[in-house]
Formats: C-alpha cells, structure tokens, sequence
C-alpha cells in the first residue's frame, strides 16, 4: 500500500514572517506565490506545515 499524499502550495507572501517559517518554507521548497510540492505525509511534514499553516494550502492527493 502506498503512503498517504499531500500537495502544499504556497497561497501568501512570506515577506515579514518570522525566521523560523522562513527556514520551514525553504525547506519545504516554495519560494514564490503558487508553488506546489508534493510530499509522502509523515509527523516531521505536519509539524512544518502546522508553523506555515496560515502561509500554505494542503490538499491530500
């Protein structure tokens, strides 16, 4: 069976956001307004994506 996926996609500018979110959507990969990723979803993703949540959209494919 397969590991569950999600898509993020980046909906907000992070210009003034703290450093920390800064770090997570670098590591993430989306940089600019309208990139999308898709990842295997995991506890490290959700714990990122939870410090960006009001940066980012996540669709589960």
């Amino acid at each position: 069976m397969a590991e569950k996926q999600v898509k993020v996609t980046l909906i907000k500018s992070p210009n003034g956001i703290l450093k920390n979110q800064k770090a997570n959507l670098e590591a993430l990969g989306l940089h600019k307004i309208g990139n999308s990723r898709v990842f295997n979803d995991n506890a490290a993703l959700r714990g990122k994506l939870f410090k960006v949540s009001h940066l980012v959209k996540v669709e589960e494919i």
